[in-house]
């Protein structure tokens, strides 16, 4: 129970505190993009443009489902509203990450520190945003999109993929191993990612390129950020453990 309560106590805390770098720094880069976005979408309602919610990942945009012109779907207000909207929502998938990391590190060992902690971060950016990110990359709004399901496929297939795949690379010795982990890595971008029926969108690219890069840099921050918190964090909560485990030893030898 004591573990259960540890690992848990660990990820609230990285999530929560990881989450609030992302929103900050969202906010001055994610966010002004999307709101420019926003400009060029409501400019062109002819386009009848269809935007169905992207997979889940942090520091995307948050497009609406089915929307429709003519029946406005309901969005949080610009400024501090739409702030603690993305603030509760980047902390909550912060908890979730780091639940995911510390559980995957706890059957392998443990971080072992905030390097570990640091690469574990870094394998779950390749692994829930970069690997995804090659064939679905993150969309503003006004952009258009293939349909939700194969979407979601897609990129659920892929993250899987990517994270057995680098597991082996890193967990593995065998060449056969290191061939298949080779095969998962790029078996989904040989595959593709579902497409659009078109390309056409009122937005400039030049805006999409600067949401994109933006997007991929906060979330690497993030990720960064979230695995060192939580390797720096479960150790001293195992220190404390170990600590707790040798007392009645240390009595009974009295």
């Amino acid at each position: 129970m004591s573990l259960f309560r540890n690992i848990v106590f660990t990820a609230v805390i990285a999530g929560l505190l990881s989450g609030l770098l992302l929103t900050v720094m969202q906010s001055f880069s994610t966010v002004p993009l999307i709101l420019k976005a926003e400009v060029f979408e409501n400019a062109a309602p002819e386009a009848g443009h269809s935007h169905d919610a992207a997979p889940a990942a942090a520091g995307t945009a948050a497009p609406a489902a089915d929307h429709h012109h003519e029946e406005e779907a309901w969005a949080p207000a610009d400024g501090f509203e739409r702030f603690i909207y993305t603030l509760a929502a980047d902390m909550l998938s912060g908890i979730g990450f780091a639940l995911v990391l510390v559980a995957v590190s706890e059957a392998f060992g443990g971080f072992k520190g905030w390097r570990g902690g640091l690469m574990f971060g870094i394998a779950g950016f390749l692994t829930v945003i970069l690997a995804p990110g090659l064939g679905l990359p993150p969309e503003l709004p006004g952009m258009p999109a293939a349909e939700l399901g194969p979407r979601q496929v897609w990129w659920v297939s892929t993250a899987l993929c990517t994270a057995i795949g680098l597991g082996l690379l890193v967990y593995t010795r065998s060449a056969v191993f290191a061939a298949l982990a080779i095969v998962l890595l790029i078996a989904p971008h040989l595959v593709g990612a579902p497409l659009p029926p078109s390309h056409e969108t009122a937005v400039p690219m030049d805006l999409y390129a600067r949401f994109v890069n933006a997007v991929y840099a906060t979330n690497l921050v993030f990720w960064a950020v979230l695995g060192t918190l939580a390797g720096v964090i479960r150790e001293r909560f195992r220190a404390g453990e170990e600590v707790s485990a040798g007392t009645p030893a240390k009595l009974a030898s009295r």
